[in-house]
């Protein structure tokens, strides 16, 4: 880990203009777009132009759902008040957080040719290449939006296999029973299948963990926070006794929850430890949502 996550003064010294090219994933949860932040809010303040090259999202620009951040949650997985699947490009997220939030950047995003917001990422014609080591195929990125919460837990993501994210699970879960249980919830476009994996590195490292893959049969339908959160809220009910949150410190925060800075703020916590349904967080989340609506569509250029 760097101890530096802004560019200094001394590394912006002599540049005529910073220029960004990064793929981003389509979830508020990645670090590529809080350097680029960083990059633009240092650039703001010692008069460096910043040139911005737009790229895909990969699933799509369509889709948003999820938790908002909360004010008092923000983290370099988080910085700014914006959904959990945001359904915007790094080019629009650069316009959004320079002008609606205010960076201040002299900023220039050179837009794309010949994609629109129903495109995935499978039909640009592009090679998927890897953005981080976790994020092997696109599949990885129709799931993550939902999935990564499952890194404030105790329970597997998939990291330490070759399907991260897609693969859900512990040692002390029955697969059978915890899948016949979410697929009785019907939630439109998903599949869970139960499976056995076994993580080479991360958590449970090296155990037999029961589970579910995440089978996405409709990705226009799927919503994937939604498909997390039902399979935590099973989790939970499945084995009360052994479910736990991970503790601090994640990603450069050392005292508030993990899952709280993933969510955005405690509500997620708090809605699953109460027993609530995963159709009822998720309406909770719908005024937040639609109350951002007006921010993300003034930044929208596709």
């Amino acid at each position: 880990y760097s101890e530096v996550r802004e560019p200094t003064a001394d590394m912006l010294a002599g540049l005529d203009t910073l220029v960004i090219d990064l793929q981003d994933v389509g979830t508020r949860v990645y670090t590529f777009v809080y350097t680029m932040a960083n990059c633009l809010r240092a650039a703001a303040r010692h008069g460096v132009p910043v040139i911005v090259c737009d790229r895909p999202n990969p699933i799509g620009g369509l889709g948003v759902e999820g938790p908002m951040l909360a004010p008092g949650y923000e983290s370099f997985v988080g910085l700014f008040h914006i959904p959990l699947r945001h359904g915007l490009t790094i080019g629009e997220l650069a316009r959004l957080f320079n002008d609606h939030f205010g960076l201040g950047a002299d900023l220039e995003v050179v837009p794309m040719g010949g994609w629109s917001r129903a495109t995935w990422f499978d039909q640009t014609g592009l090679p998927w290449v890897m953005p981080s080591p976790n994020m092997p195929t696109l599949d990885t990125a129709v799931v993550y939006p939902g999935a990564v919460l499952f890194e404030g837990t105790q329970l597997s993501e998939g990291r330490g296999t070759t399907r991260p994210f897609e693969l859900l699970g512990a040692p002390w879960i029955d697969a059978e029973r915890f899948c016949s249980a979410l697929n009785a919830l019907e939630l439109a476009g998903a599949h869970f299948r139960p499976v056995m994996f076994e993580p080479t590195f991360h958590k449970h490292a090296r155990e037999a963990c029961g589970g579910c893959q995440v089978h996405v049969t409709d990705r226009e339908a799927f919503r994937p926070v939604l498909a997390a959160v039902a399979a935590m809220a099973e989790f939970r009910r499945a084995a009360p006794g052994r479910f736990a949150w991970r503790q601090p410190p994640y990603e450069y925060e050392h005292d508030k929850m993990p899952i709280d800075i993933l969510a955005g703020s405690p509500a997620l916590r708090e809605q699953i430890e109460g027993g609530a349904g995963a159709i009822e967080i998720a309406a909770s989340w719908n005024a937040a949502v639609a109350a951002f609506e007006p921010a993300r569509r003034a930044c929208l250029r596709y």
